[in-house]
């Protein structure tokens, strides 16, 4: 039988070569662009608050093979994973920085940089650190308050709760609707005359008066102005999600389905409710109302909101003599 001698070539690729003859196969290899492994290391922490830190990583890569992408992972075990918290941070080598949010006070956290490949995930070193320790702050009347401190600002986790201004002067309480809707003046209340039920978990309800007095919270506090509020939902990401980073998890106080609600800033709103300018008590479980500071005309001033079914942190203005919640915030 005649041999038929027919060279067929295909490139492969840059680093190989496959010779092809009949009957036969040859492959030969080039080392111009030999492949080479994915590194990566990840940064210590920095900057660690009770709810965020700063870390980061460097991927160095000697191989073609592409990225899909590159981030910190974040967990309270040994080895965390990229099922666990993850922050991305795009898709090339080189270094990067990595802000981690949402993270628990006084909580022991391990870390580690990776990079997916379209083939595996590498993982960089592990990396522990813990979290710093809940602030508290102590009313004229010796009530505690935890605070958190969001962004640059330090907040009490819990609602207002003291019958005193901070110079000892006892603010009155007015317990009947009508002499509540003829009120002009600094005055609080407990959601439907109950302290006993409500005084604990969701603090008093004051009317503005009483705010804009500049006594209601401990000294080196004050009650939050309008442009505060405004800079805490900036912080977390603007007022259509800032809600859901709020509110409380849940729905042991919240009603179903406590829309968004992921408490990732710590600031742990519950649904207090409110005192309406006529006296009547409403929204215990689907709504948290906190005064601000700034009054919006003669009757009426700035106030947040949040609802059961929604995420944002809304913004409104009502009447001077409705009873809301209020949330110092430390000078």
């Amino acid at each position: 039988m005649k041999k038929i001698s027919i060279l067929m070539q295909k490139q492969v690729s840059t680093s190989t070569q496959i010779l092809l003859f009949t009957g036969l196969i040859y492959i030969s290899f080039s080392c111009a662009n030999k492949p080479g492994l994915i590194t990566v290391t990840t940064a210590n922490a920095s900057v660690i608050t009770q709810t965020a830190a700063v870390t980061g990583g460097n991927v160095h890569a000697r191989s073609s093979g592409k990225i899909l992408a590159k981030g910190v992972c974040w967990s309270t075990g040994g080895e965390p994973t990229i099922l666990d918290n993850k922050t991305i941070n795009g898709k090339d080598t080189g270094s990067f920085v990595s802000i981690l949010t949402g993270l628990r006070p006084r909580t022991e956290y391990y870390i580690r940089s990776y990079v997916i490949k379209e083939s595996d995930t590498v993982y960089g070193n592990v990396i522990k650190f813990t979290t710093q320790d809940y602030g508290s702050v102590t009313d004229i009347e010796g009530n505690e308050y935890k605070t958190i401190t969001i962004g640059t600002q330090t907040w009490m986790m819990k609602n207002l709760r003291t019958t005193k201004y901070k110079d000892g002067t006892a603010i009155r309480l007015i317990k009947d609707s009508a002499s509540w809707a003829s009120l002009t003046t600094p005055a609080y209340c407990w959601y439907k005359n109950d302290e006993a039920a409500f005084k604990s978990t969701y603090g008093a309800l004051y009317n503005w008066y009483t705010v804009s007095t500049g006594k209601l919270c401990p000294a080196g506090w004050h009650a939050p102005s309008d442009d505060e509020w405004n800079i805490l939902t900036s912080n977390l990401g603007g007022e259509l999600i800032a809600g859901g980073k709020l509110k409380e998890r849940g729905t042991s106080y919240w009603v179903e389905p406590n829309t968004g609600a992921t408490n990732e800033s710590g600031f742990s709103a519950l649904p207090g409710g409110f005192r309406y300018h006529d006296g009547v008590f409403f929204d215990l479980g689907f709504g948290g109302y906190w005064w601000s500071s700034k009054q919006y005309s003669t009757g009426d001033a700035f106030f947040r909101f949040l609802y059961y079914m929604d995420s944002t942190a809304f913004r409104f203005n009502n009447r001077k003599k409705n009873g809301f919640s209020v949330r110092c915030l430390q000078d």
